[in-house]
């Protein structure tokens, strides 16, 4: 299992993956899920991916080769001249179904699923930046602002603080540090999800960044955040009141009439048994 998440804001794009691979609980290695495309001044694209690895692998070959014969004059389009980060995102969508016509009857006469999962992002000179989440079959959707993010893999610990707190015109430092605490919300709760993580910031229309690390658990800011944070949850739990039950004695009553019927309850008598 892994973890990926990729970010589109007015400001930038951010992505984040961790490195595990589960095999079960003694076979456990590490392989980056990111993967970054860059022509300095003409286009920038990042990669994430999950599902099984020997797909991901696979589609990340073959996207360096993989063409669109749709071009004018019946130019070939790659990824390296698409003219938008959409024609780019098709490319993508037609190296997984080309893997899945190769590979998907021998995956299933072993029994394994064709399941693979891609965030796709970037901007190509000519037009903004876009996001697109890309799915088994090749097809993909797009980050809009009223979902201004996608993630991939083990997704469900580190959704809420995405939703609490990313907007479009989150910061990118801002969303960077919330795409860190959400992944280590994830690691907390479950062991398939693991470091090195690698992160990478971009700021709009510069088609090139500086901004990408490999974060261990020795990183200083990834200690600071993931102690504060802890820390700092027990800290606002502490602060909220224990539920009180009589409305006489607060302005903030548990239980109230709402009209509602009690949950259902069996009471029996000592002599009667229940079958």
């Amino acid at each position: 299992m892994t973890y990926c998440v990729g970010i589109k804001l007015n400001a930038g794009l951010v992505f984040l993956s961790d490195s595990r691979t589960n095999a079960g609980v003694d076979n456990i290695s590490t392989f980056r899920k990111m993967i970054v495309y860059e022509r300095p001044g003409d286009r920038f694209m990042v990669l994430l991916s999950a599902g099984n690895l020997s797909i991901a692998q696979s589609v990340r070959e073959m996207l360096q080769v993989e063409q669109l014969k749709e071009g004018k004059d019946g130019e070939a389009i790659t990824i390296w001249n698409a003219t938008s980060m959409f024609d780019a995102a098709r490319v993508l969508g037609n190296a997984v179904r080309h893997v899945y016509e190769r590979d998907a009857e021998s995956l299933k006469n072993s029994g394994v699923d064709f399941n693979v999962g891609l965030i796709f992002g970037g901007q190509i000179r000519g037009e903004g930046m876009r996001l697109f989440q890309v799915y088994s079959a090749g097809n993909f959707i797009e980050a809009t602002p009223e979902t201004p993010y996608f993630q991939i893999g083990e997704s469900k610990y580190g959704k809420p603080v995405l939703d609490r707190v990313i907007a479009p015109d989150t910061p990118l430092d801002e969303a960077a540090k919330c795409a860190l605490v959400s992944m280590d919300s994830t690691m907390k709760s479950n062991l398939s999800v693991g470091p090195p993580l690698d992160l990478v910031v971009y700021e709009a229309n510069n088609f090139q960044t500086e901004k990408i690390v490999s974060i261990d658990m020795q990183n200083p800011y990834y200690r600071m955040l993931h102690s504060s944070w802890g820390q700092k949850l027990r800290e606002v739990f502490d602060s909220l009141d224990d539920p009180v039950w009589d409305d006489a004695h607060t302005d903030t009553p548990l239980k109230v009439d709402t009209g509602r019927s009690k949950p259902l309850k069996k009471i029996t008598r000592p002599d009667e048994r229940l079958i």
